[in-house]
């Protein structure tokens, strides 16, 4: 019975015919050489295919030694993987009778799908159709092809130049172009791949079903990607929070493009005009354990130092030079990416005087001076090492006269082969290290052209280690579940669009946030009754539903003090939505106690069209859109990602207290920051929310809401 397949639950087992098909077609090859439908079949034929090739060439009775038929009806037997090089206009046709002769699974090369426009798109939704009546798993449209080094298929079904050599790297792109110039890229420096996957529109296959196949081959130790749209950000984060946690964890490098915000200028919160695509990106790669990079470089300077090195236990860096300027760079990076230079033991530097000349510097760098030969080198790179206070250590060379390059270079392959600790080179210049450089990268040892490259791929290696021993779990906070269903009513109940304060209010309170006493008052003199309940001072709030920034219109009064001025407020606010907003329906005043001064935070939320809900956590108040202190994770978050999400921003630091000032409640703040994030997973209605300001007392007596706004969805 055929296995129908659904959209984003492509198996393993569905993915195995594309990686390891014991035989396949390319459908729509011709006899053209220097033409993506021929190369695709050279390539395959030229990679050492282990499994059966057969060409689908209206016409044509062979093409590159491979037998070839008019259609894939007519081939003698029902291949693995078909690989679809037809024009677009007819590939629908060619899937079908995939579909037809029983055909598991394809990769579609061509474009002209969804990526040019409506036609595109509805040829696209065909070949959905189809994948999922005849339970075909599809790499593409649109791409590149896909590559498998295990020698036990050694599959090249791209139009990629060269096969690469092996390796223990994955590269998943959503760019097909990008591919040929990461691997000719990879070619120049020796790095080889496991796997490599142009994964293009993924019409039915995902970056995250690829990302599931990849966590569990055993070829892979490190993945590579690089995206320019997230379709399904909550399960991006699921699936890769599972690899790089997981009990064989493997770190994921990412470049993801496009990271202009879009959208934001129409918000109608803070949260909404904060929370940008690319803020939230970064904020849900670092919640999963995915490390973000910036440039190709940086990406393979990172991976290869965790593939081809042992783990650094700290970011305790030792350096050896014999420059002093590179070494002050070096030095300078290290610090400036987070890591330490810290000086040399005693027992090290008593080492290094018996090697090293009177002129050199002893201590980290250590400077072995211009006139440095292969020994020298060898004595200070083992001293250093073997140092307890070091972790990894940096070797630099500059190309000086007397400097036998390449003999330092073997030095180095011999002791970074046998290390327990990370080593990597800077061997500064061009031409005359060149063969140095070569000798480096064929023995595995990470070489980078400047010292502060080697810097920032061993920080990013911290950085990956630190995410992956970041504690995730622990109890949700207390919320009955009648408190739930009692606000999800009022949600169900009320308008599109700005929720009425009273209503707000009344919905932070059944989730357990703190908010000062209030009472919604239609007279002057039901405010005075209300202040007199509460007690003086107390605050008088316009309740508008068509006013979103009350301090806009003058809005709120603070601070009254006796009946007299609560009723002239209260005039006061009805005369100012007349004259600012004579549309708008005076719905009353809110009346609440005075909140006492203290520290102004934001809590946030907005629920995003591919990640879901979102909260956000910063300083708040009237800066909060001049600073943009603020850090966003998704929602719910733990005690432990709360207390993280604080500490991401500088609001840390003035809850912990300035120039004499009394910390703040910390933990009553981080309360807060749970159960709002528990209001936005639970209650789907929400599509923005603000609390700013929320004034923080001082540690041990909480804190209070003072200002309340959810917009519906």
């Amino acid at each position: 019975m055929t296995e129908v397949i659904r959209e984003g639950t492509t198996t393993r087992s569905q993915l195995d015919p594309i990686f390891y098909p014991k035989s396949l077609a390319v459908v729509g090859a011709t006899a053209t050489p220097g033409t993506v439908p021929y190369d695709i079949l050279a390539n395959i034929v030229q990679s050492g295919y282990q499994g059966r090739v057969y060409a689908v060439a209206p016409g044509k009775k062979s093409i590159c030694g491979v037998p070839a038929y008019r259609y894939v009806l007519d081939l003698p037997e029902t291949v693995d993987l078909a690989v679809i090089v037809f024009p677009a206009e007819v590939v629908d046709r060619a899937l079908e009778q995939c579909g037809q002769k029983g055909i598991p699974a394809a990769i579609v090369i061509s474009a002209g799908f969804r990526e040019v426009g409506d036609a595109g798109r509805q040829r696209e939704e065909r070949l959905k159709e189809l994948c999922r009546q005849y339970g075909i798993s599809l790499i593409g449209p649109n791409c590149l092809g896909v590559i498998n080094t295990d020698p036990a298929v050694r599959l090249n079904a791209s139009f990629a130049r060269a096969m690469p050599q092996p390796g223990p790297l994955a590269m998943l792109s959503q760019s097909g172009a990008l591919c040929t110039a990461i691997l000719d890229y990879a070619r120049q420096r020796c790095i080889g791949f496991s796997k490599f996957v142009s994964f293009g529109n993924k019409a039915v296959v995902s970056e995250m079903d690829l990302l599931e196949y990849l966590a569990e081959d055993p070829q892979t130790t490190a993945i590579l990607m690089y995206l320019e749209e997230i379709s399904d950000g909550r399960r991006l984060y699921e699936v890769a929070s599972r690899i790089t946690r997981g009990p064989n964890p493997k770190p994921i490098l990412l470049i993801k493009g496009a990271r202009t915000s879009r959208g934001a200028a129409a918000a109608s919160s803070h949260t909404g005009a904060m929370a940008t695509e690319d803020a939230i990106c970064d904020a849900v790669f670092e919640a999963a354990g995915i490390l973000r990079v910036d440039t190709l470089e940086e990406m393979f300077d990172t991976a290869v130092l965790y593939t081809s090195q042992p783990l650094a236990r700290g970011p305790r860096v030792g350096i050896v030079t014999n420059a002093g300027g590179p070494g002050v760079l070096a030095t300078d990076a290290a610090i400036r990416f987070g890591l330490e230079v810290p000086p040399l033991s005693p027992s090290t530097r008593e080492r290094l005087r018996q090697h090293l000349p009177a002129t050199a510097n002893m201590s980290n760098p250590v400077d072995v001076i211009g006139d440095a030969r292969a020994d020298r080198y060898q004595a200070a790179i083992q001293a250093v090492l073997e140092d307890p206070g070091i972790d990894q250590l940096v070797v630099i060379l500059t190309p000086q006269s007397m400097t036998d390059i390449m003999a330092v270079a073997d030095t180095v392959c011999s002791i970074a082969a046998n290390s327990p600790k990370p080593i990597a080179a800077s061997f500064m210049g061009g031409v005359d290290v060149a063969p140095a450089v070569a000798r480096l990268e064929q023995a595995a040892v990470p070489h980078y052209r400047q010292p502060e490259d080697a810097m920032r791929a061993m920080a990013n290696i911290q950085h990956i280690l630190r995410m992956r021993e970041m504690p995730q779990e622990d109890g949700p906070p207390s919320i009955s579940e009648d408190s739930r269903q009692r606000s999800l009513a009022i949600l169900e109940k009320a308008e599109p669009g700005l929720l009425p304060e009273v209503q707000a209010l009344e919905i932070l309170e059944l989730y357990g946030i703190q908010v000062p006493a209030y009472r919604l008052c239609q007279s002057p003199e039901e405010a005075v009754q209300a202040a007199e309940e509460f007690g003086y001072p107390v605050v008088l709030r316009i309740h508008s539903r068509h006013v979103v920034h009350k301090t806009e219109i003058g809005g709120v009064i603070l601070n009254l003090c006796d009946p007299e001025s609560v009723r002239q407020g209260f005039e006061i606010l009805r005369q100012r939505l007349r004259e600012h907003v004579p549309e708008a329906e005076f719905e009353g005043v809110i009346v609440r106690k005075m909140i006492p001064a203290g520290y102004e935070l934001i809590i946030g939320g907005k629920r995003d069209p591919s990640f879901g809900p979102i909260i956000m956590v910063g300083l708040g108040g009237i800066y909060v859109e001049l600073w943009h202190a603020v850090a966003f994770a998704l929602a719910p978050v733990t005690r432990n990602q709360a207390r993280q999400l604080l500490a991401r921003t500088n609001a840390a630091k003035l809850l912990s207290g300035l120039r004499g000032q009394k910390p703040g409640d910390v933990e009553a703040f981080i309360d807060a920051v749970l159960r709002v994030s528990y209001l936005l997973a639970d209650c789907s209605r929400i599509a923005e929310l603000d609390l700013n300001p929320v004034i923080v007392a001082e540690a041990g007596r909480g804190y209070a809401v003072a200002d309340a706004r959810i917009l519906l969805r």
